[in-house]
């Protein structure tokens, strides 16, 4: 095998990013290339990209200029610093979908057969790596790279690292834009891509994020009382310590919220699982009243999607969660607020994830943006 014939080939694809596709060759540019026979096709951490020799080889040159982009485009997306506690290869599969995609409709090179593109699973997972996720099946793990193009490592060191590696991408993101905004060769799609990495739109993900750690790390509240005392007439505050207890999510079915703000809600869903690791999730389904219940035990699949279609109103909603005899530590609601059937406001902390602006007698709102 000619390595120099090899490194002559990654260098041509390299070039032609940065003539063809500057955005995307900057980044390519400063990424440091190796190759390695110890790895199927190729890898990412985000500090540097390696490449299987027989694979490279195996490629056209049209194929390798996707590859090298694909590889680029991972940590730009962050995908090596969000997957927490998902399954890597699944996660790897999802984020394949993502990228392939934007490669593929902005004409980026050829993407080898081996890729993952299907426009209708990326519309089902709400065209973000964490929803798509959310809807692809359980893999064999041990599979490795095995059907994929790369493999999507995690970014190196801790979480204060990985924190610093985000903030160094989210510069190099910017440096690129305005080097390719220069050249007037940044297409619609990439600055979509970039408004989404330097400007996210909805940062509600962070406040439901916090809005959960916060009730699972309240060591004492007298929101929650300590029932084993309430029929001696004494009111003490429950001791909740570390662990996440139950969490009611109800999701507003009235016809108002479309699939892909559900798709959204779902991936946080599947976040909130996989990271805080509550003991028991309740998903309700509601519109003018509850039309269907799934609870999820911590080792259960989560499969969210809409029940009813009617008008909307809050207050069976609470009513339910009485009935099932659920002490929930956090209630999330995912609606777009429009009724004014609240209910008695409940023992637990309520956050109202809105799709438009509103108010709420009770709890604490953040509007999900676009």
């Amino acid at each position: 095998m000619d390595m120099k014939k090899l490194q002559t080939k990654l260098a041509k694809a390299k070039t032609s990013l940065i003539l063809e596709h500057p955005f995307i060759g900057t980044i390519a540019l400063n990424m440091p290339f190796e190759f390695d026979e110890a790895i199927p096709t190729a890898a990412t951490n985000g500090k540097r990209i390696k490449f299987n020799p027989e694979f490279v080889e195996s490629l056209s040159d049209d194929e390798v200029k996707f590859l090298v982009a694909h590889e680029c485009l991972h940590p730009m997306l962050e995908h090596n610093y969000r997957r927490g506690g998902r399954a890597p290869r699944r996660w790897n599969m999802a984020a394949d979908y993502v990228i392939n995609k934007l490669l593929t409709d902005d004409r980026i090179g050829r993407m080898p057969k081996v890729g993952l593109h299907d426009p209708n699973i990326y519309a089902a997972g709400g065209g973000t790596s964490e929803g798509i996720y959310n809807i692809l099946p359980e893999q064999n793990e041990e599979d490795g790279t095995d059907g994929l193009l790369d493999d999507c490592e995690d970014g190196e060191g801790d979480g204060a690292e990985q924190a610093q590696q985000q903030a160094e991408w989210k510069v190099k993101v910017a440096q690129a834009a305005q080097a390719a905004k220069m050249m007037g060769k940044l297409s619609a799609n990439m600055q979509r891509l970039v408004d989404e990495v330097l400007q996210p739109k909805v940062d509600w993900r962070d406040v439901l994020h916090r809005f959960l750690v916060k009730a699972r790390t309240d060591q004492r509240s007298f929101a929650r009382a300590n029932r084993r005392f309430i029929g001696q007439g004494v009111y003490l505050p429950s001791v909740t310590g570390e662990a996440m207890g139950e969490v009611v999510f109800a999701v507003d079915c009235s016809g108002s919220i479309d699939q892909h703000t559900i798709n959204q809600f779902a991936a946080e869903i599947g976040k909130v699982k996989d990271d805080l690791c509550p003991t028991r999730i309740h998903v309700l389904y509601f519109d003018s009243e509850v039309s269907h219940v799934e609870s999820y035990a911590p080792d259960d699949a989560l499969d969210i999607r809409p029940h009813g279609g009617g008008g909307t109103d809050f207050a069976p909603v609470f009513d339910k969660i009485t009935e099932l005899g659920v002490e929930p530590v956090a209630i999330v609601f995912l609606t777009d607020l429009c009724c004014d059937s609240f209910g008695t406001q409940p023992d637990a902390p309520v956050l109202w994830v809105i799709t438009c602006a509103g108010d709420a007698p009770f709890g604490e709102i953040v509007e999900m943006g676009g």
